[in-house]
């Protein structure tokens, strides 16, 4: 029976994702960017409907921008579920750009891409995230550069925090976890890690018991006489304190 609802699931989020695609394709050109903001939003909290995933937001989500979002990074559901909190502007790998359907959707809701096996992209990046900063945008970020177990943090790389200094924007912590919704234990269903592959990460979190999504922000820190170095030791710190506080 839970490999039928998990078909079901699937066939239902398969759809959405056309209609999604179909939105940015044929509807994005007619919008405003905050229109176009709030579609990839409600677009995304209905996703983790279809997957039936639960959405708990703790603490006060972001206004408007300018501002830097910090969070652990677990699994490509991560995305999903603070989209569906809050619509932020991602920076992620370059080949998510060249994923079919995929790598539409990720454009069309504002992605920034980097490639992360060069260390001199870094730079052209954080050119970008500062002028998208500058531009009012809330950006995001997993400083982590990969994805951990979900049972811990791993130490944050501090390059993408130069864009928040150079430009005067915020940076406010974020957690996140994956829980099960019945005991509220952290679950491994959307793990994507080592030899995990998207199929069997997909697969496991839609067959699944039902999932709760728990997103908390933390209280934005303004850049002021900060280095990244420390900034970035500093935030993992909240990072690691706001997901253990994620229950």
């Amino acid at each position: 029976m839970r490999s039928i609802v998990a078909c079901w699931k699937l066939l239902r989020a398969i759809a959405h994702v056309a209609r999604g695609w179909w939105t940015i394709r044929f509807r994005f050109p007619a919008l405003t960017p905050a229109q176009r903001n709030a579609c990839v939003q409600q677009w995304a909290e209905r996703m983790l409907h279809v997957m039936g995933i639960q959405l708990v937001v703790r603490g006060e989500p972001p206004g408007d921008g300018p501002a830097l979002l910090v969070c652990n990074h677990i699994s490509w559901l991560d995305i999903l579920a603070i989209h569906a909190a809050r619509h932020v502007r991602f920076v992620s790998k370059a080949g998510v750009h060249r994923w079919p359907v995929i790598g539409a959707l990720a454009t069309g809701a504002g992605t920034l891409y980097i490639e992360r096996e060069n260390r001199r992209d870094a730079l052209r990046v954080v050119h970008r995230m500062t002028q998208a900063l500058r531009d009012g945008d809330l950006v995001a970020v997993f400083p982590e550069g990969t994805t951990s177990d979900g049972r811990g943090v791993l130490p944050f790389h501090a390059n993408l925090l130069q864009a928040a200094i150079v430009s005067g924007a915020p940076v406010i912590p974020a957690a996140l976890r994956f829980v099960d919704a019945a005991s509220g234990a952290t679950s491994q269903a959307a793990r994507y890690i080592d030899d995990d592959n998207l199929v069997g990460s997909l697969w496991r979190t839609l067959s699944a018991p039902p999932l709760r999504a728990v997103v908390r922000f933390g209280t934005p820190q303004t850049p002021e006489g900060r280095d990244r170095r420390g900034w970035a030791h500093t935030l993992h710190a909240d990072v690691m304190a706001l997901r253990d506080a994620t229950h």
